[in-house]
């Protein structure tokens, strides 16, 4: 991690990922088999925040985590990869947030997620004053409390601020849409924010919701965003998938340091785009994130 690269700060939610190779995901019920097994960390402001620090950034994470030896766990790892956790919060009697996940031999995955709905809500403990010395903020939708807090913040000192919209149990993201000044989606939020997974009208949909940008990342048909009254589009890099866990979370990290570096727009998607390529050739959920000179190599190979 740079000691001088700008600091980034990502809120949401931490999770200890518990991830199963099988050769393809089950289609029915009954007793499946695995042909490996890893757990490392992950949840998208916590993966968002290690991809900050690995492109040389200086990541910030707030949230929550149980009280037991997961949460532990997935704090230690967090500050062993550059990450600053001073102000993470450990709730002594709630559960840290775990998933189980199947990454079948084409690199695709299914999830399974579970959070502690009694972990307390409470926002008081972020020091939202360090905003003051921050450069850009990204906040996920699985803790709503915690991102309406950061984003207002972020939008009193008119910071760029990320929202990663991706699929939620509530819906969350909808009423966070208008706080954030940058919205990515997953194909799976757009449909859930707007009714419709189709980038073209659910874009055109969400920019009715919010004076921001909005875009959304459509795994190999690349991404798409709202430029104007123009739909731009930037194809996915070609690369050879082995697992796609964790890259959308990389894309809004690299997303959210480029845009606290001053990257125009489309450079900063550029960016964004190649380090979640990078990640999808290694397995492993966040152990495949990138380096800066890995992704800006690539940057300069497609050019």
């Amino acid at each position: 991690m740079s000691a001088t690269g700008p600091a980034v700060v990502c809120a949401g939610i931490a999770v200890l990922d518990q991830i199963f190779a099988t050769a393809a995901l089950p289609a029915r019920a009954g007793k499946h088999f695995a042909d490996g097994f890893t757990e490392v960390g992950g949840g998208p402001a916590a993966t968002a925040a290690v991809a900050v620090a690995r492109l040389g950034g200086r990541a910030r994470f707030w949230g929550r985590v149980g009280g037991d030896a997961t949460g532990c766990r997935i704090l230690d790892e967090l500050a062993e990869l550059g990450v600053d956790i001073a102000a993470a919060r450990r709730i002594p009697d709630g559960r840290s947030s775990v998933s189980a996940v199947m990454v079948d031999a084409k690199g695709e995955r299914m999830i399974i997620a579970f959070a502690d709905k009694t972990l307390d809500p409470d926002t008081g403990f972020l020091p939202l004053h360090d905003l003051d010395s921050a450069q850009a903020v990204l906040v996920d939708a699985r803790w709503p409390n915690g991102a309406r807090a950061v984003l207002q913040a972020a939008r009193e000192r008119g910071l760029p601020a990320i929202l990663d919209a991706d699929t939620t149990p509530d819906d969350a993201a909808r009423a966070l849409l208008p706080l954030a000044s940058h919205t990515a989606f997953s194909s799976g939020g757009l449909e859930q924010v707007t009714g419709s997974a189709d980038p073209a009208e659910g874009l055109a949909r969400a920019a009715r919701m919010t004076e921001g940008w909005v875009a959304v990342t459509a795994g190999g048909d690349g991404c798409y965003w709202r430029d104007g009254e123009r739909l731009a589009h930037l194809p996915a890099f070609p690369v050879a998938i082995r697992d796609t866990l964790g890259a959308g979370d990389v894309f809004h990290g690299a997303l959210a340091l480029a845009l606290a570096e001053g990257q125009p727009i489309e450079a900063a998607v550029r960016f964004a785009s190649a380090a979640a390529a990078l990640k999808c050739t290694r397995p492993g959920g966040r152990a495949g994130i990138p380096s800066r000179a890995e992704v800006d190599t690539l940057l300069r190979e497609a050019a």
